[in-house]
């Protein structure tokens, strides 16, 4: 056996474990606050053909969702560069802008 297949994972050392914690608490903030503008965009419906300003208030939301997530993923990108979070942290600002662009796009006609 050489010497790379008998070695032990070491173990993190708390400076790496406070770093990544720190990190994922701001992705985390910044994650909840894209996920409640595109919540917001999806739970807002039409009371009627007569209600014009629905259209306008769902894309309102979905843009500033987008705008939080590509904020969120540049910080990700930041991070992940850094080492601090892993790469599966993209999936969520990836997941919610999908989402918000979705619902832009099939947002209620006046």
């Amino acid at each position: 056996m050489t010497e790379q297949e008998t070695r032990e994972p070491t173990a993190r050392r708390p400076g790496v474990v406070l770093a990544t914690a720190g990190c994922s608490a701001v992705l985390l903030a910044l994650h909840t606050v894209g996920g409640f503008f595109v919540l917001n965009a999806l739970l807002t419906e039409s009371e009627g053909p007569w209600d014009h300003t629905v259209t306008d208030t769902v894309r309102l939301m979905a843009v500033l969702g987008v705008g939080t997530e590509i904020v969120a993923a540049a910080v990700t990108a930041g991070f992940v560069a850094l080492g601090c979070v892993r790469r599966w942290w993209y999936a969520i600002p990836l997941a919610l802008i999908l989402t918000a662009v979705a619902r832009m796009v099939f947002a209620p006609g006046p």
